[in-house]
Parts: structure tokens; sequence; C-alpha cells
């Protein structure tokens, strides 16, 4: 069964072409990619029509949290979805998911319409739409390799290469195409873990100049393109 709560430490990086493949040759000893090799993650963000849950997030408050719905490939009606509320309180990530179809899903989010189990988890969602009113906002997708390690379980390791995004076909079934997020070539790392850091993994970090970032996806989408927008259409957003 899909693991539906996560409680954990999420840490970024951004790597240029040089670091990914000297980190990659260093990990080789220790992690192996799992067994879906590199695949593609198709993310809809939820928000605000003031878009006021990624402001108040890159605001870098204590706790912040977002909405979405994941899947890990492009999804017919019967596929499945994750519905996902995110918070990070502290440093600590929390993540609530919701297992659906993807038919579930789209009966849910547009007309309310709940599915039956999972009655915990649907709660949390529900309370949190009915507090934001969220709607479609983005639609974020990216081609992932993760690295996993026997020795450390907890430990993983991913990264993510062609991050894009659009405002328009807001849904997971009309195909992951879109607009670059970024234009200089970097891989996004992240490293998650359930506490503290490994020390061999801050020894390898420091030694290849790997720094952490606050990198948001969805911050820098709503930064560098859906602000100006906004903006531009003459919409109200609050500083």
């Amino acid at each position: 069964m899909a693991q539906t709560v996560f409680q954990r430490y999420e840490k970024k990086y951004l790597l240029d072409r040089e670091q990914y493949t000297a980190l990659r040759d260093q990990l080789s000893g220790r992690m192996r990619e799992d067994r879906y090799g590199r695949y593609t993650i198709c993310n809809i963000y939820y928000d605000t029509p003031d878009y006021q849950l990624i402001r108040a997030s890159l605001e870098k408050p204590v706790y912040k949290e977002k909405l979405r719905l994941r899947s890990y490939r492009v999804p017919d009606s019967q596929s499945p979805v994750f519905l996902e509320l995110k918070k990070k309180f502290d440093g600590v990530v929390y993540k609530r998911r919701a297992v659906l179809t993807q038919g579930e899903a789209q009966r849910f989010l547009w007309n309310g319409e709940r599915p039956d189990g999972q009655e915990q988890i649907l709660n949390e969602i529900s309370w949190a739409m009915q507090f934001y009113r969220p709607e479609p906002k983005v639609f974020i997708g990216y081609d992932r390799t993760a690295l996993f390690s026997e020795e450390e379980p907890d430990l993983r390791v991913t990264f993510d290469t062609r991050l894009r995004w659009r405002n328009t076909a807001l849904d997971l079934s009309k195909g992951d195409w879109g607009a670059p997020i970024r234009r200089d070539g970097k891989i996004l790392m992240e490293l998650k873990l359930p506490g503290a850091m490994p020390l061999w993994m801050a020894h390898l970090l420091g030694d290849l100049r790997i720094y952490p970032t606050s990198f948001s996806k969805y911050g820098a989408c709503y930064q560098q393109y859906l602000y100006r927008q906004q903006r531009l259409r003459g919409g109200a957003v609050c500083a």
C-alpha cells in the first residue's frame, strides 16, 4: 500500500553538471537508483485567487502549507493520483496524501464529492479547501531520478531535471508539456532525511562545494512568471 503520511526533513541544492557527475560517481558505492529509474512527476498546484499560499511561503514563515494534485505519469481517468497537503513547521515537512483515481480526484476537487475511505486525511484536505477556497493555478512537471541506500533506508536523494510549467490546460490528463522554469541547466537535488544528515554525506557535499538553497519550484514559477502576468492583467496582488 502506498505511504500516505510523511514526516521528514528536506534539504535542496542546485548543482551544475560537473558537480552532478562528481556526486553521482561518489554516491555509486553507497546508493543506487530505485526500481522506477527515471520517471516524470506531474503536479497541479492549488492556491487562492491572489496566490495567498505561495506568497506566504516565500516570506519564509515558521509554518507554511501547499495543496497539490500529483501523478507519476500522465494519467487517464482510472490512473492513481495523489492529492497532497504539504505542511512545513520549524523545518520539518509533514505531508498528508490521499490516493485516488484521477476521476475521483476531479469529482472531489470540482464538485466536493468525497470518495470512500481515507477519512482522516480527506478531512484535513477538506478543511484546507474550505478555508482557502483554492483553484488550480499552475502545472509543474519534471523528470526525476531517485537514489536510496539499503544501509540507511530512510535516506533518499532525488535529482530533478527539465523543470517546466504552464498555467493553461490545468488538468493532469492534458500532458506533461510546459515552458522551462530554469534555463541555466542546473539540476535540483533534494535530500529527504528522518533527522540529522549522515556525517559522510555532509563531508561529501562540503568537498564538492555543494551548498543548500531555499529554491522552490512553485515559488520560482510564481516570482518569475505568474506574478508578472497578474500585474500585467491588473490583478490585485498584496505585498
